[in-house]
């Protein structure tokens, strides 16, 4: 088992969820002013999912910290 190759993975899917929640905010209202339509976006679920994916992202990288430093501690012992 490679947690760095599993951590790397989580931070990838992190960022294609950051990246969904970040364009579905950013189009908040562009569809109304464009097509007269009402927005459908909800601006709490997606603030949700924003925050979510962040922490998501920083969870990811303390693994990965944490991978590195069993990473150096083996190389130490086995010097």
């Amino acid at each position: 088992m490679n947690l760095a190759a599993i951590a790397l993975q989580g931070l990838e899917q992190a960022q294609v969820q950051l990246e969904a929640a970040a364009t579905q905010l950013a189009s908040a209202g562009a569809a109304s002013s464009q097509q007269g339509e009402l927005d459908t976006v909800d601006l709490s679920a997606q603030m949700v999912a924003l925050m979510s994916a962040k922490n998501f992202y920083f969870v990811n990288l303390a693994t990965l910290k944490t991978a590195d430093q069993v990473q150096k501690t083996l190389i130490d012992l086995t010097a």
